[in-house]
């Protein structure tokens, strides 16, 4: 039987810590967990090698062993002889109370460690193993980022409500303790981790909790001064517009953008005024303007 490189498996080097190895695995079973990848037999293999390699780079005995022998792994029965002389238990029939049967590791690992599975340390006491976590998506309109609000997911074939709170983020990720798959030893269980996505909306721009709007003004209403419907997130307002308004010019609406993420206040609303050109002039109309123009620039009507 082939051996197998644990640390290749779990895409870390051999002087990694414990918290690299933690955080690669629950990388790597995200990844390829069989909820994820239903019908997919490669990933089901990859997810099944991945809790080999960290059933064993998790545990500082079996990883000791493993460091130990690597390649020379036939030889690993005598660290066990080694380690029960000097009043210790580690590994095979010697150190390990198996689960029997060890269907789900490799033979590589079951002759190493006397296929058990799941118990580790000293004693032959149980190794605590925790569920897999799970993972899932949120997509939510600008508006109802901007409540808080309930929402009821389906996790396993069971309803799990929510509370989304207001000013939740594009890509914004949280976890919920506990709420991921059993663990098969009655360990605890794994988390859930939810993810946020923000579907792009029409009349508005969001940077950070400000939102970014543009507003139409009449020419007339930018020269003299008037006023201009926005939008906002709670309705319209009406904009006041002061005389000689230039298009391009932007006005601010304190705390009308999104609300800040678990605190107090809001972001604000920058509306950019385009001023609108009237097209398709009458000929009294445009006599008007030639009128202007020419008491504008202090030269006689043409």
């Amino acid at each position: 039987m082939a051996y197998i490189d644990y640390y290749k498996v779990l895409g870390v080097s051999k002087s990694s810590s414990q918290d690299d190895i933690r955080k690669s695995y629950r990388k790597l079973a995200r990844k390829y967990h069989p909820d994820l990848n239903k019908d997919n037999e490669a990933a089901l293999q990859k997810f099944k090698e991945i809790n080999e390699a960290n059933e064993v780079l998790s545990d500082s005995e079996k990883r000791k062993k493993y460091d130990t022998y690597g390649k020379d792994w036939e030889h690993a029965a005598q660290f066990d002889r080694m380690r029960q002389q000097q009043g210790g238990r580690a590994g095979g029939s010697g150190g390990f109370a198996g689960m029997g049967g060890g269907a789900d590791f490799s033979d590589f690992f079951q002759s190493m460690f006397g296929g058990m599975g799941g118990f580790g340390g000293m004693g032959g006491q149980p190794r605590e193993v925790k569920g897999q976590d799970l993972k899932t998506e949120v997509t939510l309109d600008l508006k109802e980022a901007a409540e808080t609000h309930k929402r009821t997911l389906n996790i396993n074939g069971k309803q799990l409500r929510i509370t989304v709170d207001a000013g939740i983020k594009d890509g914004q990720s949280i976890r919920l303790r506990g709420h991921g798959q059993p663990s098969p030893m009655g360990g605890t269980p794994g988390d859930l981790y939810i993810d946020f996505k923000l579907r792009k909306d029409p009349d508005f721009e969001r940077k950070e909790d400000h939102l970014y709007t543009r507003a139409e003004v009449d020419l007339f209403d930018a020269l003299l001064g008037g006023e201009a419907d926005v939008k906002t997130l709670s309705g319209t307002v009406r904009l006041k517009i002061k005389a000689g308004t230039q298009s391009g010019s932007k006005m601010r609406l304190k705390g009308k953008g999104l609300p800040h993420y678990k605190a107090d206040g809001a972001g604000d609303l920058y509306v950019e005024i385009h001023v609108k050109t009237p097209e398709q002039l009458t000929e009294a109309e445009e006599t008007l303007v030639l009128e202007w123009k020419a008491l504008r620039h202090g030269v006689p009507v043409s």
